[in-house]
């Protein structure tokens, strides 16, 4: 886990994932075994979560992960509650996520949610009685989407080790870009081509943390032709209206990047397309006849690896019992008191009595991070 959770043993019993690199490589290895296992025979499974609640709460809008976790939980035996809008909830009159929570992980055994703002995971974990599974955070971190991508990438191309991965559009928003690449970073011989406007370019601290600092081969550039063409994985990405703070901005960059069937005929005749969806214009329908596109494949494979999830987290937590309150864990101490977070999508921002933490970034003197987003601060 994060920081924050670190050292927290009175909730050690509760297992949550709010970061891909919450799972080792190993654990993410047996759970592309189980959601094999339940592809090839889902009849064995169909009774796994008998009796047990799935609470969906979708503080944004989604369609495809919000009705994946329900689909996947539906499937081993379970029920579902929950709602798909903050606008439905008592978000709307200002609760807090710790509070939201603290409650409602009294009715469930499990919880799966998306914010808006990034770092509401690691509060939801830490108000806890039950597992969280972290379904989107803003623009930060989106590990379900990434384990879907990861078991994807094995079944397509059979195997995780020694691949170029191109990375297009959105890098700089896209949290399933930022948790890809989190992930990929573990295995051999890989290799990331990042395609983008400079102003949608992969955040310095993403890229010195998870690539210049593991020392794997990067390099950018700006024209999709130019690269499709040494590419094992061409990973699409939307331009997200909803991320940016003007509208000027959004429609001047928002048709950065469309991939088309000429484009395609540059590529590998192996190579395959990713996108995590929804599209809006970036890959046009016409591509989709393609047998290299794989990306509503994509989606399939993602029911199954919820799947798996679900039942690991209820199997390691209390045997799917829901924990009794055990008090709160605490925060590592503030290693800049009287720092603020700028990054406006930080939950600093919104979550009631909140306190601003921060934790040193790297090893230099006077370079910080924010404990919640994780966002560069310097004083």
């Amino acid at each position: 886990m994060r920081a924050g959770l670190e050292g927290a043993s009175d909730m050690e019993e509760v297992r949550s994932l709010i970061d891909i690199l919450d799972l080792s490589v190993e654990e993410i290895d047996q759970l592309i075994a189980t959601a094999d296992a339940i592809m090839e025979n889902p009849e064995d499974y169909q009774n796994a979560c008998q009796n047990k609640i799935l609470a969906t709460l979708f503080f944004e809008p989604s369609t495809r992960t919000r009705l994946s976790f329900e689909s996947a939980m539906l499937g081993l035996g379970g029920r579902v509650l929950g709602f798909s809008d903050s606008s439905s909830s008592s978000a709307r009159k200002g609760e807090s996520v710790a509070d939201t929570i603290a409650v409602v992980s009294a009715y469930a055994d499990i919880i799966a949610m998306r914010h808006p703002k990034e770092g509401a995971p690691l509060i939801a974990a830490n108000h806890t009685r039950v597992p969280i599974i972290n379904g989107g955070d803003g623009g930060h971190w989106h590990p379900t989407q990434t384990l879907t991508d990861l078991l994807t990438i094995r079944h397509e191309k059979g195997r995780l080790e020694g691949l170029t991965i191109g990375l297009c559009g959105d890098l700089k928003f896209g949290r399933t870009v930022h948790s890809l690449i989190e992930a990929m970073s573990r295995y051999d011989g890989v290799r990331f081509v990042l395609i983008s406007p400079q102003e949608l370019a992969l955040p310095a601290l993403e890229k010195a943390r998870y690539i210049d600092g593991k020392g794997i081969p990067c390099r950018e550039c700006r024209s999709l032709e130019e690269a499709i063409g040494e590419l094992d994985i061409l990973y699409m990405t939307r331009i997200q209206r909803e991320r940016f703070a003007s509208e000027e901005e959004y429609q001047r960059l928002k048709d950065s990047y469309i991939l088309t069937p000429e484009k395609m005929e540059l590529a590998r005749g192996d190579m395959i397309v990713m996108h995590p969806l929804p599209r809006v214009n970036e890959i046009a329908p016409q591509v989709d006849e393609d047998p290299r596109a794989c990306y509503f494949r994509q989606a399939y494979y993602g029911r199954y690896i919820r799947m798996a999830l679900i039942l690991k987290l209820l199997q390691e937590s209390g045997k799917g019992k829901a924990q009794p309150d055990k008090g709160r864990p605490h925060f590592p101490e503030n290693a800049l008191p009287g720092g603020v977070c700028k990054n406006p999508h930080c939950i600093t921002t919104t979550e009631q009595g909140l306190p601003q933490r921060f934790t040193p970034a790297g090893e230099g003197e006077g370079e910080y991070r924010c404990l919640y987003c994780e966002a560069e601060y310097t004083p």
